[in-house]
């Protein structure tokens, strides 16, 4: 078997793992979240206002800061909903899942045995352990 082709089998682990599942329904919740829809409807729209201003060779540097604010404001909404709080931590899952993959694969590059190679682990914390519970 090929290189794709393995690749192709993992890429169908890598659906059936609990982690992509998450991932999925919490993506659904949102899609099905009216509430949360019309916030994102919202921040676009002021974001679209902030930039359409922000162009202009005469920009009113008071309207600029009322959509910063309004952009801020909606988007604390956005991220207070319960649906996009899953979502994002089952988006930060995945993105763990996927650098411990890549750091596997790139130690293999580097002519590591695959069957024993342990990437680095990353530091969400920035790296100072004295007041840490441990890795993820």
């Amino acid at each position: 078997m090929d290189v794709i082709a393995k690749a192709r089998e993992l890429g169908a682990l890598l659906q059936q793992d609990e982690r992509y599942v998450a991932l999925m329904n919490a993506q659904k919740a949102n899609e099905e979240d009216q509430e949360l829809n019309e916030l994102i409807a919202r921040i676009q729209l002021v974001q679209m206002s902030f930039q359409h201003e922000a162009s202009k060779e005469d920009k009113n540097q008071q309207k600029l800061e009322a959509y910063d604010k309004e952009f801020g404001e909606i988007y604390t909404k956005i991220m207070a909903n319960p649906n996009m709080q899953a979502f994002e931590a089952a988006r930060s899952e995945i993105d763990k899942l996927m650098n411990y993959i890549n750091g596997i694969f790139a130690l293999c590059l580097q002519g590591e045995d695959p069957a024993t190679c342990e990437p680095q682990q990353q530091h969400e914390c920035g790296g100072e352990c004295s007041s840490c519970g441990g890795c993820h």
